[in-house]
């Protein structure tokens, strides 16, 4: 679906210009939140740039960036939590900040961070206006900046830095940019393991676009203008970043190949199949107290469900069901702390634009009121949240 009254061939895609009512909706929700953030942090005797900057994985990427690669905590149950679990791409745009500009490391994650959530917007719509049309794409942007956790999105965290290379290695890649495309998404797999979803979705488009070619009614292949040299380039390079990381871990560990996993055990983190976040839930129907959270854990899992079924349905290009699939599959199905699994969705995107496509439909005067509330809402939770429990 596209909007009728901006045909594919005539938009200018991606430009900053198409863009700019996006990104201004997406600055304007998310200085709301910071604004709550700072007022609830205030009345609390906290620091709002703390929380953002100097907690949680925050630390863990600082140190990366300011000591290298080798500190570790040993923990009184024998696990041990080690820096080489964080991938390097914002550690290393960290210390890049920090050499240039003489910001401390932590204010130079929230830099880096800022510029990653804009240029993750500005990706964002690209896609969406892409596929769907640039009404829609707006809409999408907004949705991904209300989200309940998208306070995350501001943090010194890699989520924004990651969301921008994935989105934009999917517009390359939708629009036949093979080389960008590739290039993009080996640095999303330097940045957080789920970097494979991008290349999985990376060779999607390349596989689908090959296919198109050399199915047109059995006589000359159609082309989407690419050299079949820069496909399998894109190809080639996009899984080297998430490969690279890895193999580079294991050989420093001494753990092989697969010494990245020792890494994550050592954080209980790890791929069953979901079977310890269904355990999870379903232990909160064991008593009447945590029933309540156990009923809004399994809407939670369904809605996520419906909305990627929403997205089939609708007719989204096989790179985006490939990536979105992947991405949630990896968040749900992972063994590690079930409290991080709302922001390991945040990447997943195109999960919104059936809702965007929703949204886009109403007259402006209501769909105001929509986005008004919810960023109400999103500012009050996310100022909540973080000077409560906060994200691991």
């Amino acid at each position: 679906m596209t909007d009728p009254e901006s045909p594919a061939a005539t938009r200018p895609e991606g430009s900053l210009r198409r863009a700019a009512p996006a990104l201004l909706g997406y600055a304007a929700v998310r200085a709301l939140g910071l604004a709550a953030l700072g007022a609830w942090s205030a009345v609390n005797g906290g620091s709002a740039r703390r929380l953002l900057s100097e907690r949680w994985d925050s630390l863990w990427y600082t140190r990366v960036a300011e000591l290298g690669y080798g500190y570790e905590v040993r923990l009184p149950n024998g696990d041990v939590h080690t820096n080489l679990a964080f991938f390097p791409l914002l550690p290393w745009l960290e210390r890049t900040v920090h050499a240039v500009t003489s910001l401390s490391y932590p204010d130079a994650g929230l830099l880096v961070t800022a510029v990653a959530s804009l240029a993750a917007a500005w990706g964002i719509f690209a896609v969406a206006d892409h596929v769907h049309g640039r009404r829609t794409g707006v809409c999408a942007v907004l949705m991904w900046a209300l989200l309940p956790v998208g306070v995350v999105q501001s943090i010194a965290y890699s989520e924004s830095l990651f969301t921008a290379l994935a989105a934009w290695s999917l517009y390359a890649a939708l629009t036949g940019r093979w080389p960008t495309a590739g290039l993009l998404a080996a640095f999303a797999g330097l940045t957080r393991p789920v970097g494979v979803a991008v290349a999985a979705s990376l060779w999607a488009a390349a596989i689908t676009s090959f296919v198109g070619e050399h199915r047109h009614d059995g006589s000359a292949p159609r082309t989407d203008g690419a050299r079949p040299w820069r496909r399998a380039l894109a190809m080639i390079v996009a899984p080297l970043g998430a490969a690279g990381y890895v193999l580079w871990v294991g050989h420093r560990t001494g753990g092989g190949p697969l010494g990245y996993l020792d890494v994550q055990a050592g954080w209980r983190n790890g791929f069953d199949g979901g079977h310890a976040f269904g355990r999870f839930v379903a232990e909160k129907f064991t008593s009447l107290p945590s029933a309540p959270a156990g009923v809004a854990l399994t809407a939670g899992v369904a809605l996520v469900l419906w909305l990627y079924v929403a997205c089939v349905r609708q007719g989204q290009p096989p790179a985006l069901l490939v990536y979105t699939g992947t991405v949630v599959v990896l968040a749900l199905c992972a063994s590690g702390y079930f409290g991080s699994k709302p922001r390991l969705l945040l990447p997943a995107f195109p999960l919104l634009f059936p809702l965007a496509l929703a949204l886009a439909r109403l007259r402006t005067s209501r769909s105001a009121l929509v986005v008004g509330g919810a960023a109400v809402a999103s500012a009050t939770y996310g100022a909540f949240w973080l000077n409560g429990s906060g994200p691991p």
